[in-house]
């Protein structure tokens, strides 16, 4: 990849429009470096006020009291999947169990129970899928295996995670498709030869055999597991990645506004490029991250003696990322997330920090199947995507309480 972006000085210009943005005319430029498309956006987009896109709710799961089927207590990074007939699937990690709801929001039945033995989930799962066949995958960390369960919600038994052989599994991704994906960091371990910096992106099947290797990228700097003690580097450099359609995957490094489209084969087929400016981290925004680390570590019964120590592992970027996340949208459209700082956020915002949450803003850039910047879609606050399906966004919203919801978002003008 270093290669075909050293040949950036013979790019030949193939395309140029400039016009002024936002009155349907495309400003950017299109070039060709060795055949792959280099597209560069200005800061104005496509869509006009008649023809941009929106979302809408339509759908809204959860309360902070009564039913309990209707509470959830901390919904996964990647929680929510989507079956082929629209029921929707939850994984609540406090609760230790998926709950399953029909397509309007009606709550049919509960998958899993706490524990370590078959069909179990611990607090560690953070991550669900469907596979082939709407087989629902859950990824957990915390007994080191991924469980399946059948559409009917019957166990299939689990398959190890094999982490020391693997790597750390940090993502997983899958498409309604049924193609299934997870990002490995190999792991530095005592008396074991240096792993490599690559981390890889694989797909595998409901067995956890491996197929194909999707992507190879360099490994991020947010944890460092050398030396004698491990590193947080909050903030740092790390690779971002989405599957798209036909196997394709979207991936940039946040610390620049560069997302590549890489085709099936692995190729780098587009890059697409947009201005941004770089926002500094400053005294009160490692204020509001410590603060929500610290709490964190005591909830988790962290001694206090310890965690003066725990304090001393973590370290700060000097600046936010370029961006926070990218997602495949409708129409082959790329959405990419902007960066929201604790300086943009209200007192009574600050106060309930989470930068788990928090760190990707409600705006999102969005570009067409060809790269072109069409403008933002803002989403509501306080509320986060983890699954694109078609038209239809599914994430998590909370409230003043910070008592989690699913929300259904459709798009609009598509």
């Amino acid at each position: 990849m270093k290669q075909r972006y050293a040949c950036a000085s013979a790019l030949v210009a193939v395309a140029v429009t400039a016009c002024a943005g936002g009155d349907g005319v495309w400003t950017g430029t299109v070039r060709d470096s060795a055949g792959i498309t280099i597209v560069s956006n200005t800061d104005d987009g496509v869509w006009t006020a008649s023809d941009r896109w929106r979302v809408e709710e339509d759908l809204r799961i959860g309360a902070a009291e009564g039913d309990p089927e209707y509470q959830f207590g901390q919904i996964g990074a990647r929680g929510i999947a989507v079956g082929s007939d629209e029921r929707i699937f939850v994984l609540d990690a406090q609760g230790q169990h998926v709950k399953v709801f029909s397509a309007e929001g009606v709550y049919q039945s509960r998958i899993g129970r706490p524990g370590g033995g078959p069909g179990e989930i611990s607090t560690g799962a953070n991550f669900l899928m469907i596979g082939p066949g709407d087989t629902l995958l859950v990824v957990d960390l915390g007994n080191q295996r991924i469980n399946r369960y059948l559409a009917d919600g019957s166990d299939a038994g689990s398959f190890p995670l094999a982490i020391e052989q693997q790597g750390l599994p940090l993502n997983f991704s899958s498409t309604t498709s049924g193609l299934l994906a997870r990002q490995s960091r190999p792991l530095a371990l005592p008396g074991r030869p240096a792993a490599d910096s690559l981390d890889a992106v694989v797909a595998f099947t409901c067995d956890g055999s491996v197929t194909d290797t999707l992507l190879k990228f360099q490994s991020g700097g947010t944890l460092s597991l050398g030396g004698s003690s491990p590193e947080l580097n909050l903030f740092s450099a790390e690779p971002v990645w989405e599957l798209a359609g036909g196997r394709q995957v979207l991936h940039g490094v946040n610390d620049d506004y560069r997302i590549g489209l890489y085709a099936a084969d692995g190729s780098l087929a587009r890059v697409i490029t947009k201005p941004f400016e770089r926002t500094a981290i400053g005294e009160r925004d490692q204020q509001a991250v410590m603060g929500f680390l610290e709490r964190a570590w005591t909830d988790a019964g962290v001694p206090p003696q310890a965690l003066a120590q725990l304090r001393g592992i973590v370290h700060f970027a000097e600046s936010y990322p370029a961006f926070a996340r990218v997602a495949a949208g409708p129409r082959e459209s790329v959405w990419v997330q902007h960066v929201q700082s604790v300086s943009a956020l209200s007192d009574e915002e600050y106060e309930s920090y989470n930068p788990l949450e928090d760190t990707g803003a409600p705006d999102w850039d969005v570009f067409d199947s060809q790269g072109r910047f069409l403008g933002i879609v803002t989403m509501p606050a306080r509320f986060q995507p983890r699954q694109f399906v078609g038209d239809k966004i599914y994430g998590v919203w909370r409230d003043d309480l910070d008592v989690q919801h699913v929300i259904r978002l459709r798009v609009i003008g598509v």
